[in-house]
């Protein structure tokens, strides 16, 4: 099984940016199709962006949709989260994702992966 650990959350301003970092170790982590989640309090884990294991199909929510970007660096294995202008709503607790996957398919359901990171906060004030 792969273990992820994320980094670079942190406090960002309104229409600011900042950069997630996920990186993996264990097994192969081409063989993974990786994801973002997040989880503000109160609130149920959320899908945020999703990326194949070769990095050529990804997949975004709407409430990031153009803001957001997802990439991975298979020889480094890890995978990264561009945020950008960034809104009081995107506040929440950031979460990778992993599940095995030999395809092209991208994966937008908490059930449909098999490793987590512990998450990284991200706060974003007015």
């Amino acid at each position: 099984q792969v273990q992820l650990v994320e980094s670079g959350g942190g406090l960002g301003q309104a229409g600011g940016s900042l950069k997630l970092s996920c990186a993996a170790s264990g097994r192969t982590f081409s063989s993974y199709a990786m994801g973002w989640f997040r989880q503000a309090p109160g609130k149920e884990r959320e899908f945020v962006a999703a990326i194949s294991w070769s990095g050529g199909n990804t997949y975004f929510a709407d409430s990031v949709k153009g803001r957001f970007t997802i990439s991975r660096d298979n020889a480094k294995n890890t995978m990264l989260l561009q945020m950008n202008s960034l809104k009081p709503e995107d506040t929440a607790v950031y979460y990778c994702a992993a599940t095995y996957s030999s395809g092209t398919y991208v994966y937008t359901e908490v059930y449909e992966y098999t490793a987590w990171g512990q998450g990284t906060q991200v706060t974003v004030s007015l």
